[in-house]
């Protein structure tokens, strides 16, 4: 399954770049609903994600929650919890399930490792339980087949009188 059939394009992906302070950073992610958003450099190449727990800590303790000050702090400089690795636009399924698992979507770059794309772990989840359907519907098929090959048989092989 090509991955790209599941991409949200960069168009539509809201995002900050690295040299956002932190206000803005904060401004937008709370305008939007967002837990965690993409980050890029100027470039457009994708650099990390910053997530609201990033956000958190470097608020409480680094600067005492003071909003005004945080018009100071770069996305850039604010350290990341975790590291939200991206995947190149070729990437497989089982890439994307294994990166799904542990962050709330997956970047996705191209060839120069510029930032195309999203692809949710929403997304993800559906194309997963689709499949199962698919998979549930085939091993139903298969039984049946097999019963009635099965009574054919044996009405096949009943005793005449």
């Amino acid at each position: 399954m090509n991955i790209l059939f599941f991409l949200t394009p960069k168009s539509e992906v809201d995002y900050i770049y690295d040299d956002f302070t932190l206000r803005q950073a904060i401004e937008k992610m709370d305008y939007h609903g967002y837990t965690a958003v993409p980050i890029l450099d100027r470039q457009g190449r994708y650099v990390g994600t910053l997530a609201e727990g990033d956000i958190l800590r470097v608020v409480k303790k680094e600067y005492d929650l003071d909003l005004k000050e945080a018009e100071s702090i770069f996305v850039n400089d604010i350290p990341k919890g975790r590291p939200v690795h991206s995947v190149h636009a070729g990437a497989r399924m089982e890439d994307l399930i294994e990166r799904a698992a542990g962050q709330n979507f997956v970047p996705v770059v191209d060839d120069q490792e510029k930032f195309i794309g999203i692809i949710t772990r929403r997304d993800i989840i559906l194309y997963c339980y689709q499949e199962l359907i698919k998979l549930q519907e085939q091993v139903s098929a298969q039984k049946d087949a097999v019963f009635a090959a099965a009574v054919t048989a044996a009405a096949g092989k009943q005793p005449t009188k």
